[in-house]
């Protein structure tokens, strides 16, 4: 039986808070800072996951056995690490990779050039500082369009650009690199070849030595339907993926999942928990596009759902490297992940609008991903408000579930696409 605190407050954490609160290993549930949706699950408590002092007095406190971390931020700034190198707390198991690990999300030119060391299949690319921005310009001119510019570090999700112009791509390159237009996130800047195909994002969950290939799932970026305007956290998202067969899971686990751990371990690189594998899908060809340190949203709500091995028991084998002795079972249904947001996201959006009507969802789940309780009431607080989950035995029937419940939430400027999923249902036939 553990006390339990989880850090992060979106809706891939509602979605983890719910897990691990459905396991009789779980006494206590406390979520650093959480959302409307996760008080329903645990307690929630007013600290910042990278509040590390903060997190020190908690754990002890409340005799915490096991630390979950949701977010990348504290995983990067080196929340493992605080842990295992304090001893007071160096006995507590924390559910994120080390510094080093951390890595593979928080710098572009760590993680391709993991790649490259480790004959994983990914898009050509190089590196360039402000200093080499004329060798920068000249590599754009070997590429095809469009053209690929990431921000080395963490951008909030917006570091990624596509152009189809080489003036603009050399302007923005220029923007990155002088102009400080991602901060310093965007000091170094990998340019990359574009792969064409049908993007997938898959979930692998390692102890350091083992490993297990969770649920796939495809997510929506773009704010607007048939995927135009701009780059968002997710719009939603749909698990299994019809076109993910028993022969490019192979694929997968060969060519990547396997010389990815072990390339983990050569390099000497603590690593318990989530690796997300965002990949294209090259005519039957994986190739991957980016690492994350942690588990996607809204993939995560997609995803998790499916899980039907007790959440706690598979930490706690992570924790003590015992993940081969577990079996994971899902569940064979398909699940559909529908987002509202807020009018104007990505860009500016009001905050403070009251959500009502959460419990004409019926069987869909509601996961919080951007609210908080005022006077009693749910009202919004971020862009990503709420991810609307249902599961089913075909995608068309999961769908119109999420839908049913979208049009009955409510909540001022409110807004969600309506077609997420369409692109499989049409693939299928």
């Amino acid at each position: 039986m553990l006390n339990i605190l989880l850090l992060g407050s979106g809706g891939r954490e509602h979605a983890f808070a719910r897990s691990l609160s459905m396991s009789p290993r779980c006494t206590k549930l406390f979520i650093a800072p959480g959302n409307a949706g996760t008080s329903r699950h645990g307690t929630n408590v007013n600290l910042s996951p990278n509040d590390f002092p903060g997190l020190k007095s908690f754990v002890l406190e409340q005799s915490i056995g096991l630390v979950v971390v949701g977010p990348e931020d504290p995983l990067v700034n080196g929340v493992t690490d605080f842990f295992s190198e304090d001893p007071q707390l160096r006995h507590i198991p924390v559910i994120g990779p080390s510094r080093a690990g951390a890595q593979l999300e928080g710098s572009k030119d760590f993680s391709k050039a993991f790649m490259k060391r480790n004959g994983i299949p990914t898009a050509a690319y190089a590196t360039f500082t402000y200093s080499k921005l004329e060798e920068g310009y000249r590599f754009l001119e070997t590429l095809k369009p469009p053209y690929v510019l990431k921000a080395d570090g963490l951008a909030a999700g917006k570091g990624v650009l596509i152009l189809e112009e080489l003036e603009e791509a050399k302007q923005e390159l220029k923007a990155m690199l002088g102009d400080g237009k991602f901060g310093k996130a965007g000091e170094k800047v990998v340019i990359e070849e574009f792969l064409k195909g049908i993007e997938v994002s898959f979930f692998v969950l390692t102890d350091g030595v083992h490993y297990k290939i969770l649920p796939e799932a495809k997510d929506y970026k773009r704010i607007g339907e048939g995927d135009k305007g701009l780059n968002t956290g997710g719009m939603g998202a749909v698990s299994p993926v019809p076109f993910v067969d028993a022969a490019f899971v192979q694929k997968l686990e060969e060519r990547i999942v396997k010389p990815t751990v072990q390339g983990l371990r050569n390099a000497q690189i603590p690593y318990c928990g989530f690796i997300f594998i965002g990949l294209m899908n090259v005519a039957g060809e994986p190739y991957v596009i980016e690492y994350n340190c942690r588990m996607g949203d809204p993939e995560t709500e997609a995803v998790l759902p499916r899980i039907k091995t007790d959440f706690v028991e598979l930490m706690q084998a992570v924790a003590e490297q015992k993940l081969d002795q577990i079996r994971l079972e899902t569940d064979p249904r398909i699940a559909a992940t529908v987002v509202m947001v807020s009018g104007g996201y990505p860009g500016n959006y009001e905050k403070g609008y009251e959500v009502t009507h959460l419990d004409r969802a019926g069987d869909t789940l509601v996961f919080h991903a951007g609210t908080t309780l005022s006077e009693g009431k749910t009202v919004t607080s971020g862009g990503r408000v709420l991810a609307l989950t249902s599961l089913a035995d075909t995608l068309e029937e999961a769908l119109a579930a999420s839908y049913a419940a979208a049009k009955a939430i409510q909540y001022d400027y409110a807004y969600y696409r309506k077609d997420i999923g369409r692109d499989l249902m049409l693939m299928d036939k």
